[in-house]
């Protein structure tokens, strides 16, 4: 099953949790905090491979979670960072945070990696709390908790010439003609339902091809599978626009130019700017010549006349595409500012008056702070009450109107202010 899209859910490990420990050992009394801390969270990363040229694996697995840190341990043992997540896409994938649409990744270069999540920071064990006035801390820090983001994933072909068309124009047959590709061929309408690649050599040289999958009037609006396939145009360098010239499927080819040139148009992303080359194909049954002439007219340029069936013409065709590609730029990964998960606020906080004698303290500092917060351990609280003190919160309600006796709540808990 081919699939160019897909919407799946990322995950940085969280982090592990700080140890609450003393050391203890045979005839050492009071030996001190040892509580180590906890692992920092694994990161997420996309990593493009050129042996995969499709999404239908996430059309399944949606959920892709980093490992977590572990919990630090005593005698000061830290905890294991958690090991990152890496997901391998097609080369060509573009990643996308689903909620904005900003780019954060354009997988364009086989075996590149890219990390688009960080972990939790791990949080402190007892040990890292001691100080000179506090010798024995009995609480420790939890890790840092991380978010889950759905991202979008959209595969865009890259290769340096497209074959474009109607349906059953010979784009299939030419490809297993000029190439070692071998795409499915009949004589019915969207035999190609994926895009078809393969590999030209010509002198000591070569270039990729792509056979992407007939167009339809009303492809550039989504018709049928028209924005499925036109997004596979974006990133060839050359065009080559494959007319049946010998009207087999009852449409005029003049039209047929005419309505395809309109779709490029119409997709936007300047398609219809791209370097053309015209081919008339089927000239083993055609009848009538001088559709070569209109087709010239209306391109401004003077056609290939080839019979993919009998190969006549093919050699001139690699030839022709092969010295236009010698004249482009060759291709680039897309240009954009990278989309980076906003790194949470750890030092701001509002302080507002929520009924008579209530105040309520929220905000990145407070839900800092409260990581280290153990409500049932003096210890741990007198911390917290200090830390209130040097972070300027206290002023803060002091400025807001607080005073003693009044109720302040944090988080999920309520404490009565004392001056």
């Amino acid at each position: 099953m081919f699939a160019d899209t897909a919407k799946i859910y990322i995950k940085a490990g969280n982090g592990g949790n700080g140890c609450m420990s003393f050391y203890t050992e045979k005839y050492v009394n009071n030996g001190g905090p040892d509580g180590g801390n906890g692992g920092e969270g694994g990161r997420v990363a996309f990593r493009a491979v050129s042996n995969k040229n499709t999404l239908a694996d996430f059309k399944f697995a949606k959920h892709f979670r980093a490992e977590n840190g572990e919990n630090g341990k005593s005698r000061y043992s830290a905890g294991k960072k958690g090991r990152d997540l890496i997901i391998d896409v097609p080369v060509g994938t573009v990643v996308r945070y689903a909620e904005s649409g900003g780019i954060m990744a354009d997988m364009f270069t086989d075996g590149e990696i890219v990390y688009v999540a960080d972990g939790g920071r791990g949080g402190k064990g007892n040990a890292f709390f001691r100080n000179s006035r506090r010798q024995a801390p009995h609480f420790s820090q939890a890790g840092e908790q991380t978010r889950e983001y759905a991202v979008l994933l959209e595969l865009k072909t890259i290769a340096d010439v497209g074959l474009i068309g109607y349906p059953n124009v010979g784009k299939s047959t030419i490809l297993s003609v000029i190439s070692s590709a071998r795409p499915k061929i009949a004589n019915y309408h969207f035999t190609t339902l994926s895009p078809n690649l393969g590999t030209v050599s010509i002198y000591d040289d070569s270039f990729s091809v792509a056979d992407i999958p007939g167009l339809i009037d009303g492809a550039a609006e989504g018709a049928g599978l028209g924005h499925d396939f036109l997004r596979h145009i974006e990133r060839t360098r050359l065009l080559v626009h494959v007319i049946d010239g010998s009207g087999s499927e009852g449409r005029d080819p003049a039209e047929d130019y005419k309505s395809i040139r309109r779709e490029l148009a119409g997709y936007g992303a300047s398609l219809e700017e791209k370097p053309e080359i015209v081919v008339i194909n089927k000239a083993d049954i055609m009848t009538d010549f001088s559709v070569c002439d209109r087709i010239a007219e209306l391109s401004g340029k003077k056609p290939l006349i080839l019979s993919a069936a009998t190969h006549g013409g093919t050699e001139e065709l690699i030839k022709t595409m092969y010295a236009e590609l010698s004249k482009l730029p060759p291709p680039k990964p897309l240009e954009y500012e990278p989309f980076v998960f906003e790194k949470p606020d750890k030092t701001s906080f509002d302080v507002v008056k929520t009924g008579d004698g209530e105040y309520e303290v929220f905000g990145g500092l407070i839900d800092e702070l409260a990581r280290g917060v153990v409500t049932d351990s003096y210890d741990s609280m007198q911390y917290f009450q200090r830390q209130l003190r040097e972070r300027g919160i206290d002023k803060a309600l002091r400025k807001a109107g607080v005073k003693t006796g009044d109720t302040v709540r944090m988080l999920d808990t309520e404490f009565e202010y004392i001056e």
